[in-house]
């Protein structure tokens, strides 16, 4: 169930009927706001999460409805310094510090990076979506994780957003991430990933391999050096280039691998090397949404993900900024 949403869950007893419309009439709402509930991860039919809005009722199961919260497009602008990689009047990139989320969502109103966009520029093209997982995300194209650091585009007008949208899209971009990982490596030893990634059944704000909508997943991984951990595992500092772009697609990836990112308390486990998941967007390339040029974007490796490697007895490979 959302843990996102704020208010106190409905329990209904279901009626025969499609999953939509029994909702829709025990509730009140219209089919389409149900719908986007059920899309949203917001519907439990006995214990587990339902994202099936056709799903046939028999009458007599226990549901559970987490109502999230209207969308609140009213996102104040904050004076937040940001560390910009380049600008133009048609997009900003920025390489965004861990710890910041992306855009405002349910429960998360301030400290975002689009409340500090609103603070440099004033303004970004509209593109209000919440359906239950989206929030407001004006002029965002792409996201990072939280506690995933580094470069980020994002659109100054309507019209950049279209293209880059598109660009993302049809897979006219190469992103390139660094993340310090646990497992079998050898250094050189690249190896490519082709494994659908959904919704985890049960816990909504997991991914996995397979689960709930899965979408096709592709990502190559190559460790550019590696080094014992002294319990029989391999520690290794890897490059992530995925062909797709899903929910936490390189951590769910490394973590099938057997090798969860260092740090990752989702997929792997906490370490005291790292207070968050070393897992780094170092890379992007992709076609300027007026020019066509190729823009190549580059957020140097931050401290905390160097230091870490070398306090685990990693050696730092020459060419660690040098783009593969």
């Amino acid at each position: 169930m959302n843990a996102e949403a704020s208010c106190a869950p409905l329990h209904l007893e279901a009626t025969p009927g499609r999953l939509d419309a029994v909702l829709a009439a025990l509730t009140g709402r219209s089919r389409s706001q149900v719908s986007s509930w059920i899309a949203g991860g917001f519907v439990q039919v006995g214990q587990e999460v339902s994202f099936k809005a056709s799903l046939r009722l028999r009458g007599g199961e226990a549901l559970s409805v987490q109502v999230p919260p209207p969308p609140d497009a009213a996102v104040e602008a904050e004076a937040v310094p940001l560390d910009v990689l380049f600008e133009d009047d048609h997009l900003i990139a920025v390489n965004k510090p861990p710890g910041m989320i992306t855009h405002p969502a349910p429960g998360v109103r301030s400290g975002t990076l689009v409340n500090a966009l609103l603070g440099r520029m004033g303004s970004l093209p509209e593109q209000s979506d919440f359906d239950g997982e989206g929030g407001y995300r004006p002029g965002i194209v792409h996201r990072l994780d939280k506690d995933t650091s580094g470069v980020i585009v994002v659109a100054k007008t309507v019209e950049a957003h279209a293209r880059l949208a598109a660009a993302f899209k049809d897979r006219d971009t190469r992103k390139t991430y660094l993340a310090i990982a646990a497992g079998s490596w050898k250094a050189g030893g690249a190896v490519k990933v082709d494994a659908p990634v959904g919704r985890h059944p049960v816990q909504r704000q997991r991914m996995t391999v397979g689960g709930a909508n899965a979408r096709e997943a592709q990502t190559l991984f190559t460790p550019l050096a590696a080094h014992p951990d002294g319990h029989g595992r391999t520690l290794a500092l890897v490059r992530a280039q995925p062909r797709t772009g899903r929910t936490h697609q390189i951590r769910v990836h490394l973590a099938h691998l057997g090798s969860p990112v260092l740090g990752d308390t989702v997929y792997g486990r906490a370490s005291e090397a790292m207070t968050r998941q070393a897992l780094h967007a170092q890379f992007l390339e992709l076609p300027h949404p007026v020019t066509g040029q190729t823009l190549h974007l580059h957020a140097p490796v931050p401290d905390d993900v160097l230091s870490a490697w070398v306090a685990l007895g990693g050696a730092l490979p020459d060419h660690l900024e040098v783009p593969g």
